[in-house]
């Protein structure tokens, strides 16, 4: 039997024991430690974001952030505004001088003011300044802890006039600066009118973004940019005849014409397929002709539309195209002709009949209730694939050229399309009050020996529709004719699609590519007649497209031709490839828009680049 002392004793060394193992570790423990300290302090935890953005040859490659690239790193959005110290995220780039800083300063986006000599046009002000702000906002996630830390705006504006018309003569050029304090941000813009005051604006909101990493908007520091366009015609051509686009659809569009400083909504109103254009003297065109009776442009809609885009420095030409591209509702007019009749060659494309008088009376009532609603500063009257087949089939039309002394061969039907022409020409110019510029699409017309017979160079502007390389464009320009280029090589936006009527791609196949548009340059297409070229547009037709696939359709490729048009760089598309990718934002925000797929293609292939 163990006596007590045993025990006692036994107790007391196994408590001795264990303290003395404890002593020993935490005795290896500390001096790991301290090993530890002094052989590798850049092994202290980092609590922060795990992953950032470096900025590498113009490029934001996504990094994991660690203590030794910490302060090298950025948000997204930072480094994309900062990445490229040129000329940043901006889109379309400026033609004229540029300096930026590398640094950014938060702002609260509550604390903006705005100061500008008065003029007459104060309303569209007031809608640029809402504007503004707005995309600032937009800017901000819903879920964002803070949008009111940072420094105050203070934005001074100067146009040196008052005038709000906006033609071809408009200069669209601004002067932007931005100097910062200890306490605030200073914006100077100056223009010489609202337009390049409103493009100043957009740019500003391009130097504004929202950094993830902090909660809050951030601008540059510093930049100095001068400004203006290279070309005046800057557009978009969308057809609402062969699908009905709704008004908040339009609107949303020339939204984004406005983000890029693309200034030109040529819209084909009317066509074959449906005529939503509201005439009040002639309520039977929309009755007989629109989808529906809720399809349709009424002419409240018409001058909401017009005035939207003018405040966003997007001017509206309207199409009424003619004298082909006619149909529905003129059913009851006994005025038209061919339509939907498959044994022509021209198929469904409608054509009036020239020789009736009571025609051109409709379309002076048609003409006056456009100009009172568009308030046009140019007019595109079409002239798009008039096929003489189709007159040739009528004796009425064949005897009526005979009495007048019209042979009824290739010469005399081109005759009695000059006979359309003139009289549709006298009949806008009678209710217009003025000889407004008239844009016609190339056609048979637009060549020779008909082309300096029976348009005047002085009164109109083609529209090429043709391929680039074409050689009556050549034959168009030595003639001394102002042009709008919309090549189909390159500018056909619904070029790639099913066929419509038949079977396999539809005929301007293949796909036209972001690439593709913005390496096509008017030089190459005017050569030494670059000075006759006014712009040029996309064009969006509708046959395969409706308003659920158009903002896709159109962006961000129509931004290509933004700074084709705007800047137009000598450089090739390689070169604006990584801003164009890292701009991808602010095309969205045009109406959560989707990517281009030929983006996507080159992000899988440069994973470590892509800053998607």
């Amino acid at each position: 039997m163990v006596t007590s002392k045993k025990l006692l004793f036994f107790g007391f060394a196994v408590v001795v024991v264990f303290a003395a193992i404890a002593t020993l570790i935490t005795v290896l423990v500390l001096t790991n430690n301290k090993e530890e300290e002094k052989n590798g302090e850049d092994n202290e935890s980092y609590e922060g974001p795990t992953f950032g953005y470096l900025c590498k040859d113009s490029i934001c490659v996504r990094t994991e952030i660690n203590l030794s690239n910490i302060n090298d790193s950025s948000s997204l959005n930072v480094c994309r505004l900062t990445c490229n110290t040129d000329i940043g995220t901006l889109w379309p780039k400026p033609s004229g001088s540029v300096a930026f800083s590398k640094r950014v300063a938060p702002i609260n986006p509550n604390q903006i003011t705005i100061s500008t000599n008065n003029f007459k046009g104060q309303t569209y002000w007031q809608v640029a300044w809402q504007r503004f702000r707005e995309m600032l906002f937009r800017k901000i996630p819903t879920d964002s802890k803070s949008n009111s830390r940072g420094k105050s705006i203070l934005i001074e504006i100067i146009a040196e006039n008052d005038d709000i018309d906006f033609n071809y003569d408009t200069f669209e050029g601004y002067k932007l600066r931005i100097i910062e304090d200890s306490s605030n941000i200073y914006v100077y813009i100056s223009a010489r009118n609202f337009y390049g005051t409103r493009h100043a604006l957009e740019t500003l909101s391009q130097l504004v973004v929202y950094d993830e990493f902090n909660e809050e908007l951030v601008i540059l520091t510093y930049a100095d940019i001068t400004d203006e366009p290279k070309f005046k015609h800057r557009g978009i051509s969308m057809d609402t005849s062969r699908t009905f686009y709704p008004v908040d659809v339009i609107k949303r569009t020339i939204n984004g014409l406005a983000m890029v400083k693309l200034n030109t909504f040529h819209w084909h109103i009317t066509d074959a397929q449906s005529f939503p254009l509201e005439i009040k003297s002639r309520p039977e065109l929309t009755r007989l002709g629109a989808y529906s009776p809720d399809k349709v442009y009424t002419t409240s809609d018409i001058r909401d539309i017009v005035e939207f885009a003018k405040a966003r420095g997007v001017r509206v030409i309207p199409e009424f195209d003619a004298p082909a591209h006619v149909g529905e509702g003129w059913q009851e007019s006994q005025l038209t002709m061919c339509y939907k009749d498959s044994s022509q060659t021209v198929g469904w494309r409608g054509h009036f009949d020239p020789t009736k008088d009571e025609l051109y009376n409709i379309l002076e009532d048609i003409y006056k209730e456009i100009v009172e609603s568009f308030k046009p500063i140019v007019m595109h009257m079409g002239g798009d694939e008039v096929a003489i087949d189709c007159w040739n089939t009528s004796q009425m039309i064949k005897d009526w050229m005979n009495d007048r002394n019209m042979e009824t061969n290739i010469e005399g039907f081109m005759r009695l399309w000059d006979y359309f022409q003139r009289n549709a020409l006298s009949k806008f110019d009678a209710v217009s009050n003025s000889q407004l510029p008239i844009i016609l699409w190339t056609s048979r017309l637009t060549e020779e020996p008909f082309l300096t017979e029976f348009l005047d160079k002085n009164r109109y502007i083609i529209q090429v529709w043709l391929d680039g390389n074409d050689a009556k464009i050549k034959t168009l320009l030595e003639a001394g004719y102002k042009l709008i280029i919309s090549n189909s090589d390159a500018l056909y936006l619904d070029c790639g699609v099913g066929w419509w009527v038949n079977e396999g791609l539809n005929w301007c196949s293949p796909y036209k590519t972001w690439q593709k548009i913005y390496n096509n340059r008017m030089e190459s297409i005017a050569g030494n007649y670059i000075d006759q070229i006014l712009g040029a547009e996309a064009t969006i037709w509708s046959e395969s497209i409706d308003e659920g696939v158009i903002d896709m359709r159109i962006w961000p490729r129509a931004s290509a031709l933004a700074e084709r048009l705007w800047t137009n760089p000598t450089t090739p598309w390689a070169n604006a490839e990584a801003r164009l990718l890292m701009n991808s934002q602010l095309l969205v925000e045009v109406g959560e828009l989707a990517v281009e797929p030929l983006q996507l293609e080159w992000c899988v292939q440069n994973e470590n680049e892509c800053p998607f």
